[in-house]
C-alpha cells in the first residue's frame, strides 16, 4: 500500500466536502482533528473506513490505492478484501487470522503491513485456485456442530451483498468483529439476520453498510478428535476389544 496516496486521497474527500480537519474528524468520531491522519502519522481505522463508505460511498479499496472507483453504488456494497498477500512466485496467500487478532482485524483492514505480520500459507489444490480465500480461527461454540471453538475456517471472498445466498455460511467481517453466521438477507439486502446453528443462541442482525469484507464458509481445519454423537475414541476401543473377544471365544 502507498501510504502517500492514501493520505492525499483522504484529504481530496475532506476538501470536496468542504468541511476543516476539526469538522470531518467530529463526524468520524476521532478524537481530534483529521490531521495526523493527512500527514501520515496515525492510520485509517476500519471503524472510519466504514463510515466513509456508509456516508459518503467511497470505496475503501480506492481510498486504500487499489482501485481508480471512488465511488460505489450503496446497493452494490464492495465487500471484497481490502488488502492481500503474495508469496514469492507471486501467487495469492492464504492469510490466518487468528482469534486473538480478530479484534485488531477491521481496524487494519486496509494496511498490507499488517496483513504481511499474519501468518500465511498456499494451499496448491485447484479447490484454492482463481479465488481470493483467507483462514479465520473460530472462538465460541455459537457454530457448533458445523464448527466447534478453535477450529479454522477457510473462507472465499465475495464480491458483494448480490452473491449471498440465504441461508448459507459466511465469514461477517465488521469494524469490531469477525463472525461465522448464517445469512438471511431483509430489506432488499438492506439488513442480514446473523443465525447460529447452535440453538442456545438467538438469531442477531446487523446493516449490510456495515460490513467491511464478507467471506463464504469453504472448508475447515480441525485439531484432535471430535466427539460425534456421544461417540469418542475410549468408546471405539472398547467395542474393538469386545469385538475381538467375541472372535477370539469362536
Amino acid at each position: 500500500m502507498d501510504t502517500s496516496i492514501t493520505q492525499q486521497r483522504f484529504k481530496e474527500v475532506r476538501e470536496q466536502l468542504q468541511l476543516t480537519q476539526a469538522a470531518f474528524g467530529k463526524h468520524l468520531g476521532l478524537s481530534s482533528s483529521t490531521a495526523d491522519i493527512e500527514r501520515g502519522r496515525t492510520k485509517i481505522s476500519g471503524e472510519v473506513t466504514m463510515l466513509l463508505l456508509k456516508d459518503y460511498h467511497i470505496n475503501p479499496l480506492w481510498l486504500f490505492g487499489h482501485s481508480n472507483k471512488k465511488l460505489l453504488n450503496p446497493s452494490s456494497v464492495d465487500t471484497m478484501p481490502k488488502a492481500i498477500t503474495v508469496d514469492q512466485d507471486g501467487h495469492e496467500n492464504i492469510v490466518m487470522v487468528p482469534a486473538k487478532a480478530a479484534a485488531g482485524y477491521g481496524n487494519n483492514i486496509g494496511d498490507s503491513t499488517y496483513m504481511n505480520r499474519l501468518p500465511a500459507f498456499s494451499f496448491p489444490l485447484p479447490e484454492y485456485r482463481n479465488a481470493s480465500f483467507r483462514g479465520f480461527q473460530i472462538s465460541g461454540d455459537s457454530m457448533t456442530p458445523l464448527v466447534n471453538s478453535g477450529d479454522w475456517v477457510l473462507a472465499k471472498a465475495v464480491a458483494s451483498f448480490q452473491e449471498v445466498v440465504d441461508n448459507q455460511v459466511y465469514i461477517i467481517v465488521e469494524s469490531d468483529s469477525i463472525r461465522l453466521k448464517k445469512l438471511q438477507k431483509q430489506e432488499q439486502g438492506k439488513v442480514l439476520n446473523l443465525i447460529s446453528l447452535n440453538p442456545e443462541y438467538a438469531p442477531t442482525a446487523t446493516a449490510s453498510e456495515n460490513i467491511l469484507e464478507l467471506w463464504e464458509y469453504h472448508s475447515k481445519i480441525s485439531f484432535g478428535i471430535e466427539k460425534i454423537q456421544g461417540l469418542t475414541l475410549e468408546k471405539v476401543y472398547d467395542e474393538v476389544k469386545e469385538i475381538k473377544a467375541k472372535v477370539e471365544r469362536l
